[in-house]
C-alpha cells in the first residue's frame, strides 16, 4: 500500500481497491472504502499509526466486499462508526445479503467467499457528514452507490468507471442497474474538479474518454443480447452466448457477477420495449421486438 498525497488534506491509499483519507485536523481522519480483506484493514491501520491519525469514521461507497472488507477489524479496533446510503447500509450489517442477491436464493457455499462476502461490520445511514466533504449519488454499479468529493476538488468514484484494460480483457462489467449507470456517466460528465479517483484505476485528471468507452461498451453489450434474441431465447442460452461471444471463463464466482449483470440488461431492455419476455414450453424466454 502506498500513502499519497492530492490535496491539503486528501490523501489515497494506492491499493486494488483505492481507499481515501480526508483529514479533519491534525490527528483525525475518515476513510472512504477500507479494501477487500481484513488484512487491508490492518495495513490500513499501520499506516494510520505511522501518521499519527486516528481513524474517526468510515464512508463506504458501496458495500461491495472489496469496499467494505476491512470495515470489521478497523471499527473493532478504533471504534469508529461506519456509513453507507440507503440500501448499501442492510449489505454492510448483513453482508450474506450480497452473495444472496447474486445467486438468487441461498447461496452456494463456494459463493461464500470474500470476495462475495465481506465480514459483518455494524452501519449506520449517512445522515450528516464532516465539514469539507459532499456526497452525490452514483447508483447503476450498486443500489446507492455514492461518489464523495472533499474540498480539495478531489473525487472519489467508488466503481462507477471501469478501466480500459477491464473493459478490453471481461468486457461484461458487474452493475445492478443499467439505466441508472447510464445516468451517473452523464453525472461524471458534469463533473468539476482537480483529480478523478474510480476505486479501481489510476488517478485521473481528465476522464472524459474513459467515460465514453464505458458508455460504448454498454451499447456493445446491448447490442449483443438483442442480436442472440432474434428468436425466443433463454436467460441460459443467453448467458452461454455472451461467454462464448466474449471468450469469457466460467466458474462460480463468474457464473453469478456476469449471470446477474446479463439480467440487468434484461430487464433494462425489456423497459425500454426492445425485448419482449414470455413462458414457452415452461420456459422463461426473452425475444426481440419487432417495430
Amino acid at each position: 500500500m502506498e500513502l499519497i498525497q492530492v490535496g491539503k488534506k486528501t490523501y489515497y491509499i494506492k491499493n486494488p481497491t483505492n481507499i481515501g483519507i480526508y483529514q479533519i485536523d491534525d490527528t483525525h481522519v475518515f476513510l472512504i472504502d477500507t479494501g477487500n480483506d481484513k488484512d487491508a484493514g490492518k495495513k490500513i491501520l499501520k499506516i494510520m499509526e505511522e501518521k499519527g491519525w486516528t481513524v474517526s469514521g468510515i464512508i463506504n461507497t458501496h458495500s461491495h466486499a472489496d469496499h467494505i472488507g476491512g470495515n470489521k477489524v478497523i471499527q473493532e479496533r478504533t471504534g469508529c462508526p461506519i456509513y453507507n446510503y440507503g440500501v448499501e447500509n442492510c449489505f454492510t450489517n448483513y453482508p450474506i445479503l450480497e452473495p444472496t442477491m447474486l445467486y438468487g436464493g441461498s447461496p452456494l457455499e463456494e459463493l461464500k467467499n470474500k470476495f462475495l462476502c465481506a465480514k459483518e461490520s455494524t452501519s449506520q445511514e449517512l445522515s450528516s457528514l464532516p465539514e469539507g466533504l459532499e456526497v452525490f449519488s452514483l447508483k447503476g454499479h450498486s443500489f446507492d452507490m455514492i461518489g464523495i468529493k472533499t474540498d480539495d476538488d478531489v473525487y472519489f468514484l467508488g466503481d462507477s468507471l471501469v478501466s480500459l484494460e477491464t473493459i478490453q480483457k471481461y468486457h461484461v462489467f458487474f452493475l445492478y442497474d443499467v439505466e441508472e449507470l447510464l445516468h451517473s456517466l452523464e453525472i461524471l460528465k458534469t463533473l468539476p474538479g482537480k483529480l478523478f479517483i474510480p476505486s479501481h484505476i489510476e488517478a485521473l485528471e481528465d476522464m472524459t474518454d474513459l467515460i465514453e468507452q464505458n458508455k460504448k461498451k454498454v451499447e456493445d453489450i446491448s447490442a449483443s443480447i438483442l442480436s442472440i434474441c432474434k428468436t425466443p431465447t433463454s436467460f441460459e442460452e443467453i448467458l452461454k452466448q455472451i461467454f462464448e461471444h466474449y471468450e469469457l471463463t466460467m466458474n462460480i464466482n463468474q457464473s453469478v457477477l456476469v449471470g446477474s449483470t446479463i439480467r440487468s440488461y434484461l430487464s433494462y431492455l425489456c423497459k425500454k420495449e426492445l425485448l419482449q419476455v414470455f413462458i414457452l414450453d415452461n420456459k422463461v424466454v426473452y425475444e426481440k421486438r419487432v417495430n
